[in-house]
């Protein structure tokens, strides 16, 4: 008789999982409510979570060493840190918007975005740059659609 191990199935299960059933695994795994944060999120962090159950969880040393990496990155800023690295596009990313008749190229940094050769530490501020008017960056360049919620 072969031992198969059953957390690869839960974590593949998880993708069929409707949000009701990924909300009582969180509330079972996690003793809390689920956060109001989207599916994707749920997902991933339920799926760490059955494994550090399963297999065991990072080790001390490995955590420290995280958090100092994480702190080198954004300098202890605490907004910066809250930013989920999912919704930030890779470094390097050119985002292109036509604008006007005037196609606009922008540049992901490490830091925010360039465009024009000039830094932006928000796509916001760099929309309003292009437009003249208030926007919500993540919109104006189609990153995120404004009827819903990331």
């Amino acid at each position: 008789m072969t031992n198969v191990d059953p957390i690869p199935a839960r974590l593949a299960a998880l993708k069929a999982a409707s949000a009701q059933e990924l909300k009582k695994q969180w509330r079972e795994l996690f003793e809390s409510a689920p956060p109001p944060f989207n599916r994707r999120y749920l997902e991933s962090r339920i799926a760490y979570r059955i494994q550090e159950l399963a297999y065991g969880g990072l080790k001390p040393e490995t955590i420290r060493r995280l958090e100092r990496l994480g702190e080198e990155q954004d300098g202890g800023d605490r907004k910066k840190s809250r930013i989920r690295a999912d919704l930030m596009p890779i470094a390097g990313t050119r985002l292109i918007r036509e604008w006007q008749g005037t196609e606009h190229v922008v540049t992901v940094t490490t830091g925010g975005f360039e465009w024009q050769g000039r830094p932006y530490a928000s796509i916001s501020a760099l929309a309003r740059a292009i437009t003249g008017t208030r926007w919500n960056g993540w919109v104006f360049f189609g990153l995120k659609n404004h009827r819903s919620r990331a």
